[in-house]
């Protein structure tokens, strides 16, 4: 990565953190600088870094470059709240993404994540990618719905909740690069537990935010109780399998920030369903768990 490069990022990611820190200036009725910060983290930096991992280049390709000026276009629109653009520019970003997910991976359908032969590292990659794109298409219909429609109405399905799906692609190319890092032979049970795990992670995020929608206690605190478990496994793993290289350190520091996020999210749902739950008592916790989540992959 050359310095042009880095320093571009480092603006990025500047700009993000000091986002973070402008509520406290101006309320966020009137400028919603919340979610500036998140798309800069995990669309416009996160995305960005995914497209340039992908392509393994010096530098941004002319793909990659027009990925992250969309993105920021993106980000900007969103923040000043012009939703009609935003109902254009993900179809773009979308496009460029699937188009070097299928110039790295050699196929429009994804029949890499169903192979048997196929590594965990390559499919946790082009899980992310495909999980950028399908989260660029599905912003279209939910803004739609938040802003235009209202056709559903509920409670937690808000437009700033659904930009937060956008740092998911981040924890799965992170996973990508953790089980790359991992020793390539393994025992047959173990490739088995790498496969087992690949799935949990995918589908038991998507299904926990089903449950979150539906408002279902039970299914909330089994799903979140597996991501914990199979968070901790691939800890184990990365510890013991992983070879030893600077960036482990990075990136353990992620799977432990993902570990705490996991037991600040089962510990909020248990309080959220309680019959004494105060919203303001627990706004720390739900603070913290906001923290690790978007902070871990982002800052490791």
């Amino acid at each position: 990565m050359s310095r042009k490069l880095k320093a571009t990022f480092w603006v990025i990611m500047t700009t993000a953190l000091t986002c973070g820190f402008l509520h406290h200036l101006i309320p966020p009725e009137v400028l919603n600088f919340e979610r500036l910060h998140i798309f800069l983290f995990n669309l416009c930096g996160g995305g960005t870094l995914l497209i340039y991992f992908t392509e393994d280049r010096q530098n941004l390709s002319p793909k990659a470059l027009i990925f992250l000026l969309l993105a920021v276009s993106f980000a900007f629109c969103a923040f000043m709240e012009w939703y009609a653009l935003t109902l254009i520019i993900p179809l773009a970003l979308a496009a460029i993404t699937e188009t070097v997910r299928v110039q790295h991976f050699g196929s429009c359908l994804p029949k890499g994540l169903f192979s048997p032969g196929e590594s965990t590292a390559r499919k946790f990659h082009q899980a992310a990618l495909l999980c950028l794109s399908l989260g660029l298409f599905i912003s279209i219909p939910a803004t739609l719905n938040s802003v235009y429609g209202h056709w559903i109405t509920l409670d937690k399905l808000k437009l700033d909740t659904f930009f937060l799906g956008f740092s998911f692609p981040i924890s799965l190319i992170s996973m990508s690069v953790i089980f790359s890092l991992m020793k390539e032979e393994c025992q047959p049970l173990i490739c088995m537990l790498k496969e087992i795990s690949f799935w949990i992670i995918n589908l038991g995020v998507i299904i926990f935010f089903l449950f979150i929608l539906a408002n279902w206690f039970l299914p909330q605190v089994a799903i979140a109780t597996t991501l914990f478990f199979t968070v901790s496994f691939i800890l184990y793993l990365y510890l013991h399998q992983g070879v030893r290289l600077q960036q482990k350190a990075f990136l353990t520091s992620g799977i432990f920030f993902l570990v705490i996020t996991a037991i600040t999210g089962i510990i909020y749902i248990l309080l959220e369903f309680s019959v004494d739950y105060n919203p303001q008592e627990t706004l720390p916790l739900l603070r913290m768990h906001a923290f690790t989540a978007l902070y871990g992959w982002n800052l490791s």
